[in-house]
């Protein structure tokens, strides 16, 4: 396979993980284990712009805030990075995201 088509197929795999990822989360409820799991990569991975307690500096988003019916722009956001955040997604697993995201649909309620 070429190198330009091995580029390609491999966008087209993470945004159809990213995609994927978006439904499950609009549609499954969170196990306490992804809860848990997310509080860990959240301390890991976002607190230090996000804060402790999601609400962070005035260039981070609050994350208290975040419309809870918008789990596809969630996952958009950290797989691709928006405004000063950067791109995620090469170093966190779709299931990271969904773990992520339901950290932040249950709140500090781990």
């Amino acid at each position: 396979m070429a190198r330009g088509t091995r580029g390609a197929v491999a966008v087209a795999l993470i945004i159809a993980s990213a995609s994927s990822v978006a439904q499950d989360a609009a549609v499954k409820p969170f196990t306490p284990e992804q809860i848990k799991q997310g509080a860990k990569l959240y301390a890991a991975r976002c607190e230090s712009c996000h804060g402790v307690r999601m609400v962070g500096g005035q260039w981070a988003i609050d994350l208290k805030a975040f419309p809870r019916d918008k789990p596809a722009r969630f996952v958009d956001s950290v797989t691709y990075g928006i405004k000063n955040m950067p791109p995620w997604g090469d170093v966190l697993t779709p299931q990271d995201i969904q773990a992520l995201w339901a950290y932040v649909i249950a709140g500090e309620s781990r």
